[in-house]
């Protein structure tokens, strides 16, 4: 009598996910995640995927900023006539210091579209937004609205929410009563690049 050997594990033809199939609409790939990490991935993620039709672009999570220290200047820079400045060197700034009050809950997104003008917020500009402050009236903040990103200013009013543009050319977004609103963060500073 011959038994037939039996094959098992391993890939077979045909088995598994099909490629550009999932959520992402790529290839995947398992890795493991630290579980005091684990929601600040998943939220980077949902923000990464849902980039795509909102008006902000997830850049990168802050994680572990390296240090780079620069001169800065005591004096003020005048808008008239130049002054002397090397007199007036004091010490370095590390800008991850200055514009990151908690790396663990901060990351920053890309601006797009014009609808934060007012508020000297234009396309392309860097937003560190820092998730782990309360989200008060008249903050800035990167919001969810029923599955969308948008960046607006929250105002609270007689207990209606409303996200409100800082350009006239745009509506604000009334938040109903049936709407989905989830606010990631606060907006803390704008890098804003001349051309």
């Amino acid at each position: 009598m011959t038994t037939k050997k039996q094959s098992h594990g391993g890939a077979r033809t045909g088995a598994g996910r099909k490629k550009n199939t999932g959520k992402f609409k790529e290839d995947t790939k398992v890795i493991r995640v630290p579980v005091s990490l684990l929601d600040s991935v998943k939220s980077s993620l949902e923000l990464y995927k849902s980039q795509l039709k909102s008006n902000v672009k997830v850049l990168l999570p802050v994680g572990d900023a390296v240090d780079i220290s620069l001169p800065i200047f005591t004096s003020r820079v005048q808008a008239g006539f130049p002054s002397p400045a090397d007199d007036h060197l004091e010490d370095t700034l590390d800008l991850n210091t200055h514009l990151i009050h908690h790396k663990e809950s901060t990351f920053f997104v890309k601006s797009q579209g014009e609808s934060m003008l007012g508020a000297g917020i234009h396309p392309g500009d860097i937003l560190v937004v820092d998730k782990s402050l309360i989200a008060k009236s008249g903050k800035i903040v990167i919001a969810m609205v029923d599955g969308e990103f948008t960046v607006k200013r929250l105002n609270k009013y007689k207990g209606k929410i409303t996200l409100k543009a800082e350009n006239p050319e745009f509506k604000d977004i009334v938040i109903n009563e049936g709407s989905e609103l989830i606010i990631w963060g606060v907006v803390t500073s704008v890098i804003h690049q001349y051309d």
